[in-house]
């Protein structure tokens, strides 16, 4: 009998828990290791943040989807990888033995990351702990006006600073103020034109301060810029670029200059085949785009399969990503931007988009969202 750990509760384990649903995996004992019982959908977060969705309606529940697939579910960190021991340690000290491994546990941001930060500020990941943290702030402005103060130029970042303002627009006496320090340059920069100058416009419609400036220090009552300027701020919150996972540095696998995990076309290790990793763990840098993680809900199939023809002992089978993805950027309102490629588009209807597309994976996968846009 083979060990099959399933490490991590992402998108791409999502499929492969539903693929084994539907036929088990001969000859193998599959284990889900994961520190959280759920998932909450990250491309749903922005609407929870703006009040469209409650947290518990873009969560799905993970342990369902264990018993089906047939496999045993530990809720439980890991905290070390030992690639060569073919073994992982578990939070609560014990080792973990395997002959296979799939990575898909997501990135992570450094507590440290900016002076101050550990102590001050408010972080985008994990996701779970801030579903759970983020009503305390619309709690705080119900009594008092706020400052608050988005860390991160990126996709994340835009998307929370345009949630936040829509929300705070309607808590207490509306006057709380949203501000974006992107980190240097414009919004969305590495996106295209097009999607920048419609960023631009949609934060400047939802009222939200841009400060093309890279934050240097998180301090009670105000962050610094790196021009030394010196920002008000109630509740700074961190949406900075993940890192990788701190235990990858020492596993022994082989890793990118970033520290995630190098994969080759069939998804595995290119220093240790036993591993797989997908996701925001993963950097492949054959893929248009080496460390995105869009790819990851289409990895998902690619994945369970080579799992499946690496335990039976068959040879297994590229993938090759989509050379552009459809990214949809929610402006806060029911509005949404619409990237393809070079061409974008922005309104409502890119928002009703992108609601029906979220709804339905997280219905796919056994979430409780309901059919219609959000509340």
């Amino acid at each position: 009998m083979r060990r099959v750990v399933l490490l991590g509760g992402g998108h791409v384990h999502l499929h492969v828990l539903q693929d084994l649903a539907r036929m088990r995996l001969p000859g193998a004992e599959v284990l889900l290791v994961t520190p959280f019982d759920r998932q909450v959908y990250s491309g749903m977060v922005p609407g929870v943040v703006a009040g469209h969705y409650p947290a518990h309606a873009c969560a799905i529940p993970l342990p369902p989807l264990a018993r089906a697939a047939g496999a045993h579910l530990l809720q439980v960190a890991a905290t070390v990888l030992d690639a060569a021991g073919r073994r992982v340690q578990l939070a609560d000290g014990q080792w973990l033995p395997y002959d296979v491994l799939s990575l898909d546990t997501g990135a992570t941001l450094s507590r440290d990351v900016l002076p101050g930060a550990r102590d001050h500020a408010l972080f985008l990941r994990p996701i779970e702990h801030f579903v759970r943290l983020i009503d305390r702030l619309f709690e705080l402005a119900a009594q008092r006006a706020l400052d608050v103060v988005v860390v991160g130029g990126g996709a994340a970042g835009f998307e929370t600073a345009l949630a936040l303002a829509h929300r705070l627009r309607a808590v207490g006496d509306g006057a709380s103020r949203v501000a974006l320090v992107t980190g240097g340059g414009p919004a969305l920069g590495g996106y295209p034109q097009r999607v920048q100058r419609l960023g631009a416009q949609a934060l400047q419609r939802g009222r939200v301060t841009v400060l093309p400036a890279a934050c240097a220090e998180i301090a009670p009552g105000h962050v610094r810029l790196d021009s030394g300027a010196r920002v008000a701020c109630d509740a700074p919150l961190l949406a900075l670029g993940a890192k990788a996972t701190p235990w990858l540095a020492g596993s022994g696998l082989e890793l990118d200059e970033s520290g995630f995990v190098v994969t080759g076309p069939t998804l595995q290790s290119r220093s240790h085949p036993e591993v797989f990793a997908a996701g925001d763990v993963a950097c492949r840098p054959d893929a248009p785009h080496p460390r995105s993680g869009v790819h990851a809900v289409r990895a998902g199939p690619a994945l369970a399969q080579n799992l499946r023809l690496f335990v039976g002992g068959a040879a297994l089978r590229p993938y090759q990503p989509p050379p552009r993805t459809l990214n949809l950027l929610s402006c806060g309102d029911r509005r949404a931007i619409m990237a393809w490629g070079e061409y974008a588009a922005e309104g409502a209807w890119c928002w009703w988009w992108k609601d029906r597309i979220d709804r339905a994976f997280v219905r796919r996968h056994g979430g409780p969202v309901s059919p219609g846009g959000g509340s």
